[in-house]
């Protein structure tokens, strides 16, 4: 009888421990980092099929790196920084822990006065700081065609705002296609054909740019 008893009481013991080892493992589990990706049709994915976009490719190369990352789509065709700013807040889900803003190429396409640019971004930086987010901001070059004046101001809202946040940065969106100094012409083949979203293996080079980026978001959100 007590032979029986010993073995219950050391087969109860042993479960015990095995569920203990069990949820003290789960706890050490690294949790789901969620992000929102706010941007518009280059971040949208326009003109692709839904698993060649920017965010389904990000998730791909993020989960390939040994990340367990949640990217939220919150990018709208023909957005401007005035709608990001317009729509963060309520972008922003509880479980949001950091963002990924790429705004401003629509700004451009309709010469809006950088100003105008520069004071919605800094909305939005100001939204993500008062949710105590971190923030990857992708910047835009502006062409020449507007004057050298309208390009500096454009070109150095970006840094300057990362500078004044402390958020990450990466001055172009589309550093992973223009790595030697190329011009857009010369990555003609990673673009659809109106000339301005990248293909699938356009983004597919974009997001071999980004990724490393966002892995430092990802680090310090966990940090």
């Amino acid at each position: 009888m007590f032979g029986q008893l010993g073995y219950g009481v050391v087969r109860g013991c042993s479960k015990a421990l095995a569920c203990a080892v069990f949820l003290c493992g789960s706890a050490v589990q690294a949790e789901t980092v969620h992000l929102l990706a706010l941007g518009d049709s280059l971040t949208q994915g326009y003109g692709l099929m839904d698993d060649e976009g920017f965010v389904p490719q990000l998730r791909e190369w993020l989960a390939d790196h040994g990340h367990d990352a949640r990217v939220v789509n919150g990018g709208v065709s023909g957005d401007t920084t005035a709608g990001g700013l317009s729509r963060v807040e309520w972008s922003l889900t509880p479980e949001i822990g950091g963002m990924i803003v790429t705004l401003g190429g629509n700004d451009l396409l309709r010469g809006i006065d950088p100003a105008a640019s520069r004071a919605n971004l800094d909305g939005i930086l100001e939204v993500a700081e008062a949710h105590d987010l971190e923030v990857l901001l992708i910047g835009m070059t502006a062409p020449g065609n507007y004057g050298a004046a309208y390009k500096k101001s454009f070109d150095a809202m970006y840094p300057e705002l990362a500078k004044q946040y402390g958020t990450l940065y990466l001055d172009s969106f589309f550093a992973g296609l223009m790595t030697d100094g190329e011009t857009p012409a010369d990555v003609k083949s990673f673009m659809q054909s109106d000339g301005i979203h990248p293909n699938a293996e356009g983004v597919r080079r974009i997001v071999d740019a980004v990724g490393p980026k966002v892995e430092e978001l990802i680090a310090r959100i966990e940090d």
